[in-house]
């Protein structure tokens, strides 16, 4: 079947390397001088140096360097170094944060059988960083609470909202217990938070072998994936809510900010949680009783998987060092020739768990070898356009912490002056990933399609077009010939930029590369440089080739005489997920209809067999009908607006416009698609559009305040966030208008 796969995937890839590589390029959208813009970008892309980016990253990730620690640091003044060799201004911003790291872990199996978890990770003669353990942070969950709890355990699956409904359905209530979730199906942070909202006392994670270990293929260090030791790390902070300083929401961590007391912080969670390895859990899970876990929740250790709960009873005990400690980001800025106040924004955050060479090395040194590259240009003489600033930001892995307090500070000046941020973060090597603002979908579309693939040899576009008509759903293979752009993912959360995107309202994009590397590595003490240069980007080819892509990217928005911020793909993509809105509110619907039938029916035989309440349902609350015309009529305005603003910006015909005029208001087009008081619940998430799910975490919701009150059931609230969302809409449509009128 592989083999199959392999040559339907060539014969995909060789009908279109020929337009890849044949075609002239006869356009680039906002410039009229190409041929010069396209010598910048040659020249750009000789510059870079797979051997000059590999020194760099064996050089940062020698020792650990999570957020305050003294590695951390020296990294912090190599980078600024660096920049300033260049010729960038460089200005390290500090900021003042919470950050727990733990005195004491302990977690007993306590009966029927006794195991005390090692919470160690193995040190491994094949990889020389594993045996550094001087400044190596021990595998917790930052913002954990301290806690010293004992209970019976029950197994949660992925410890999502569905799977807590079966657990209803089965008739276990997680009151008064500890959990134990595998990681996967949700952001690392959801599932404390929802163990605790259920009762639970404590949580415990874990990766199983069926998603991240044997079962996948072979384990570090013979292959790429997690050994029986490993353990994730990672932050539990309620980011959901807000992210940045858990002390200051909203406002930046420095002096004269009040802050808040750390037992009213509202994203530290509410019971302890740890995370360990699957050698670690196989006692605790082995130990359960009570029912069989369903099909779908079965793992890959050898043991039957019970639910419990008990008579596995474990004590969980964790003491953290709630300590303030100085973050610093490193801001370095080349002065734009002509447009001094308008800003291209790129940033890498430059903090890891331990080692980092993956997260976040491996997008960092792509960062820097672009950014040496434009400096380059800039020295020769052809300088930006615009400003273009480069960000190292630190305390990302925490919870975006230094890119957030660095936005809540400048936020004014932001918010006047900022274009664009683009982001990487992790990379990896195979097909190239793009998520974030539709309004650059096509602009982002015309660089895929100038960048060549290192393996394949045809243009990353290209490649993508081939590897989505062969493993692509039927909706996206449908527009493969539907669509003259591929359509960019929406942007949830998980990265630096959160606070661009979601509480200002600026154009963002995150890029990377993945899909032919394991990421077993992932926040674990085997995240290094040996485990990335064997397994994640042997030569790194696909950091060169990210480094390429960015810089093209930021090149282009720096330059361009008129900015390529288009409409029509957003307004494209709102009619999707309306569609997708009105398909979810059916299949609600459905199912309660369903649902509801059968037992009114008695279908389970309820009476009649106590056991056979095993997995029946409970009675659902009826779907009503809901108002959807609000957003339809907004959505048709928006339509438009969108298609008369590109026709007219298309047209070429600008000779009479003010172009700092029009520039600005479409750079800043994305802010009229936010609301000041923000969403439900959470009001430092301002963007109506885009927004991590509430129970996600990373996932992103797309119209977040209708799709989020359908999925949780609150359809007497729908009508009314249709209503505000489409307000929102219809101001944009008029926005859009307004553009329209600036040209003749």
């Amino acid at each position: 079947m592989q083999k199959l796969k392999n040559a339907v995937f060539a014969l995909a890839l060789a009908t279109v390397a020929t337009a890849a590589n044949g075609a002239a390029v006869e356009h680039l959208t906002g410039f009229v001088d190409v041929d010069r813009q396209l010598a910048l970008e040659a020249s750009l892309t000789k510059s870079l140096s797979a051997t000059e980016l590999a020194a760099w990253s064996k050089h940062l990730s020698a020792h650990a360097h999570h957020a305050g620690s003294p590695y951390g640091k020296e990294n912090v003044q190599f980078i600024a170094e660096l920049f300033r060799s260049w010729g960038y201004n460089v200005e390290i911003e500090a900021f003042d944060i919470l950050l727990p790291v733990p005195k004491e872990r302990e977690l007993i199996l306590e009966g029927p059988s006794g195991y005390r978890a090692t919470l160690i990770e193995d040190i491994l003669e094949e990889d020389a960083s594993s045996a550094e353990r001087a400044e190596v942070l021990p595998p917790y969950n930052a913002f954990s609470k301290d806690g010293d709890v004992r209970g019976e355990l029950v197994f949660v699956n992925y410890g999502i909202p569905e799977d807590y409904e079966m657990l209803e359905r089965y008739g276990i209530d997680v009151t008064g217990k500890i959990v134990i979730a595998k990681y996967g199906k949700s952001w690392r942070g959801i599932k404390p938070k929802l163990a605790a909202e259920h009762g639970a006392i404590g949580a415990i994670i874990y990766s199983d072998p069926a998603d991240d270990g044997y079962a996948r293929g072979d384990v570090y260090p013979t292959g790429p994936f997690k050994n029986s030791s490993g353990v994730q790390r990672g932050s539990v902070m309620d980011m959901p809510l807000y992210p940045g300083d858990v002390l200051t929401p909203g406002e930046p961590a420095i002096k004269g900010t009040r802050r808040l007391e750390i037992a009213a912080a509202p994203t530290i969670t509410k019971i302890p949680v740890l995370p360990i390895s699957y050698r670690d859990a196989e006692p605790l899970l082995r130990a359960l009783g009570g029912e069989v876990v369903p099909l779908p929740w079965r793992g890959a250790l050898p043991i039957t998987y019970h639910i419990g709960p008990g008579p596995a009873r474990v004590k969980l005990k964790l003491v953290f060092d709630w300590q303030r400690i100085t973050i610093e980001n490193v801001i370095a800025r080349l002065e734009g020739a002509t447009y001094p106040d308008e800003w291209v924004i790129r940033g890498n955050h430059h903090d890891g768990w331990n080692h980092g060479a993956s997260d976040p090395i491996s997008g960092l040194v792509a960062l820097l070898g672009e950014a040496k590259a434009l400096a380059t240009l800039a020295a020769e003489g052809k300088p930006p356009a615009r400003t273009v600033i480069y960000a190292a930001w630190d305390a990302e892995e925490p919870g975006l912490i230094g890119s957030t307090e660095w936005v809540e500070k400048h936020r004014l000046e932001l918010n006047s002056k900022a274009v664009t941020y683009l982001n990487t973060d992790g990379n990896g090597r195979g097909f190239v990933s793009i998520g974030g603002s539709h309004t650059l979908e096509g602009f982002f579309n015309e660089v895929l399609a100038s960048v060549i693939d290192p393996q394949t040899k045809v243009s990353l576009a290209a490649r993508r077009r081939a590897m989505l008509s062969v493993t692509g759903d039927e909706k996206q293979r449908e527009e493969l010939e539907s669509r003259k752009d591929l359509r960019i993912a929406p942007l949830g959360s998980g990265s630096d930029y959160t606070p661009f995107l979601q509480h200002l309202g600026i154009a963002s994009a995150n890029f990377g590369f993945g899909g032919e590397s394991a990421h077993g590595s992932y926040h674990t003490l085997y995240d290094t440089f040996e485990h990335y240069t064997r397994f994640r980007d042997p030569g790194f080819v696909y950091a060169v080739t990210l480094a390429e892509l960015l810089g093209r990217t930021t090149l282009r928005l720096a330059n361009a005489q008129v900015l390529p911020f288009r409409f029509t793909g957003l307004a494209d993509s709102l009619k999707l997920y309306l569609t997708e809105l009105e398909a979810l509110a059916e299949k609600k619907r459905e199912e309660a209809k369903r649902n509801n039938k059968l037992l009114e029916n008695n279908a389970y035989g309820l009476a009649l067999d106590a056991k056979k309440t095993l997995g029946a349902p409970k009675a659902l609350p009826k779907v009503p009908f809901f108002n959807f015309a609000p957003l339809q009529n907004a959505l048709a305005h928006v339509e438009d607006s969108a298609t008369a603003l590109d026709k007219a910006l298309d047209a070429g015909d600008l000779g009479n416009v003010d172009l700092v005029v029009l520039n600005r208001r479409l750079y800043q087009s994305e802010r009229a698609l936010t609301s000041t008081a923000g969403l439900p619940g959470r009001n430092w998430y301002r963007h109506q559009i885009y927004a991590p799910g509430f129970y996600t975490g990373y996932g992103v919701k797309t119209l977040p305040r209708v799709r989020e009150a359908i999925e949780a059931k609150l359809y007497d609230e729908v009508d009314h966030q249709i209503a505000v969302t489409a307000k929102v809409l219809a101001a944009f449509a008029v926005y859009l208008e307004e553009t329209r009128a600036l040209i003749p």
